[in-house]
């Protein structure tokens, strides 16, 4: 039986490195979905850095949008999606549907095959944005955490790299 595992976090809280020891820890082979689109020189740079990280073993899939897709197409092992946010995003700046969206992307994580290790930001915690589509991303992001934590057997909320489990 796959394992959803869902493990949030503010901006260099240390979720991703959390999230690969987890994975890590799981049955292998291993894939890496990628959210992330380099449009910048500093995106470019972290994209590396994040590679660099990864150990050798970890097979990346390039998913900025079709990540329901990216994970309904791994049969075995362990996926980790890094991250979510990125994704909303990307689903927000293409002017897609984000009800429907997460509705396919819940699916696939429910009827996927291999574990699935999900990185997301928590970003509900700071200051009201000053325009309307940073609060209609916060809001969406919330609404993305939630439905995500509810079909996850396991939540961990990574603060200063440290983790507290929140379910399982």
């Amino acid at each position: 039986m796959s394992l959803v595992h869902l493990i949030l976090g503010g901006a260099r809280s240390g979720k991703s490195r959390h999230a690969l020891s987890i994975c890590c820890r799981m049955r292998g082979p291993h894939k890496f979905i990628a959210t992330a689109q380099a449009y910048d020189d500093e995106m470019t740079e972290r994209i590396r850095q994040h590679r660099e990280e990864r150990a050798d073993f970890w097979h990346t899939i390039e998913a900025p949008i079709e990540l329901a897709r990216a994970i309904t197409s791994v049969n075995e092992g362990t996926v980790l999606v890094d991250c979510c946010t990125l994704w909303l995003s990307n689903v927000m700046l293409a002017e897609l549907d984000i009800g429907r969206e997460a509705d396919v992307l819940a699916e696939s994580i429910a009827r996927a095959n291999a574990n699935v290790v999900l990185v997301s930001n928590e970003v509900g915690s700071g200051i009201v944005p000053e325009n309307r589509l940073g609060r209609d991303f916060r809001d969406e992001q919330g609404r993305l955490n939630q439905r995500l934590a509810e079909i996850s057997d396991t939540v961990e909320l990574v603060v200063a790299g440290l983790p507290l489990r929140l379910k399982g």
